[in-house]
């Protein structure tokens, strides 16, 4: 049954409330100032507060539904004041403190009963919503935990040493990220990024992922990277991916000779940072042209290869990760992030670099997912 509180009205006012509520079915409380009803509000949570503008005692009706609009649990729960008439400025700060409407007395018995009715259908409709609302961040949490799953766990017991981190935004985001050995000596390393966000770009995302795990292309030469791209610029045209397109990066390196293969589509540079020291550092930005996979069926991919000195790290990330306010409302940009990376000194972890970019973010949350990988290439 739906649930109306009532509070304070006067002896003639509460008889029309109470033909009209009880006749149109609804549980009526009745209670007797705001203090009375502040008590009743911290366990129950009606559909509707009817409320004298006047109250006895320290609480009056404005407090009530200012306390109303500003409690998280009370969110769906509508605040009428019931009132003589007032003026046009005491109107406006009733509503612009959570008022939902106003009842003007002496109560019409027609009037009242339309705008209950109409105050009953806008509360089911924001539950509704709510509900709506509740069910999306349960998929999406769902679908992050899931994601989650697939990525590969951080490998500190080999030459090569590989941290990852991954921070969804609060809509989910088509990150993703793997590496793998083809053979013992040949290390795949790659990381993508769908358009948009929701459901459609997660799934993507690991679609693609578990393509490349399985090595499903058909007559691919995974060591090769731009032959890779190709096929999968192949296999997910945006026309079939519901007008989705990913960027990504893709490198093998081959351990015993140090060298890098590597190739990009429309992604942002990895980063080779080499040296012992900020005195000696070098870095570089490894990229090649390519248009992101998926867009034009007719794309082409180039393959690069560099040396990879000692005592070197690399690291890929997605844009999500620099494409961020500052306080002072600039953004931070890919050049500033490459000079974080440049700053922070080789024996500090991975986490150290997420720091100094989430201090450097003027909002609470990142806009866009997050991803980033740090290979120590000793």
């Amino acid at each position: 049954m739906t649930q109306i509180l009532v509070i304070g009205v006067d002896p003639t006012s509460r008889r029309t409330l109470e033909a009209v509520l009880t006749a149109e079915g609804y549980g009526v409380q009745w209670v007797a100032d705001g203090t009375a009803a502040l008590k009743h509000l911290a366990d129950a949570q009606p559909a509707m507060v009817i409320c004298e503008w006047d109250l006895p005692g320290t609480v009056s009706g404005l407090d009530l539904c200012q306390h109303i609009h500003e409690t998280p649990r009370l969110s769906t729960t509508l605040c009428f004041m019931l009132a003589a008439r007032q003026s046009s400025a005491q109107r406006t700060k009733a509503l612009d403190l959570g008022a939902d409407d106003l009842l003007l007395k002496p109560l019409d018995p027609v009037e009242l009963k339309a705008r209950i009715r109409s105050g009953i259908r806008m509360w089911q409709l924001t539950r509704d919503l709510q509900a709506q609302k509740q069910l999306l961040e349960a998929e999406l949490s769902e679908a992050e935990a899931y994601v989650r799953s697939l990525l590969p766990s951080d490998d500190r017991q080999h030459q090569v040493q590989i941290c990852s981190r991954f921070i969804p935004s609060r809509l989910l985001g088509g990150d993703c990220f793997d590496y793998y050995w083809l053979d013992p000596d040949y290390l795949v390393i790659y990381l993508l990024d769908v358009s948009g966000h929701g459901l459609g770009s997660a799934l993507l995302s690991t679609s693609v992922l578990n393509v490349l795990r399985s090595q499903s292309l058909p007559d691919v030469n995974f060591y090769r990277p731009e032959k890779v791209l190709k096929a999968l610029n192949e296999t997910f045209p945006m026309n079939d991916q519901n007008e989705k397109y990913f960027t990504i990066w893709y490198g093998v390196y081959n351990r015993a000779n140090r060298q890098l293969l590597y190739a990009s589509a429309g992604h942002p540079p990895a980063v080779l940072i080499s040296g012992q020291s900020t005195a000696d550092t070098t870095i570089e930005r490894l990229r090649t042209s390519g248009m992101p996979i998926g867009m034009l069926p007719e794309a082409t991919y180039k393959w690069q290869r560099c040396l990879v000195p000692p005592n070197s790290r690399l690291y890929l990330f997605s844009d999500g990760i620099y494409e961020i306010a500052q306080a002072d409302q600039t953004l931070l940009g890919l050049d500033g992030f490459i000079d974080i990376l440049a700053q922070v000194p080789q024996q500090d972890s991975i986490d150290n670099i997420l720091a100094e970019v989430s201090q450097r973010n003027a909002q609470d949350t990142f806009t866009d997912d997050l991803s980033l990988l740090e290979i120590a290439l000793n």
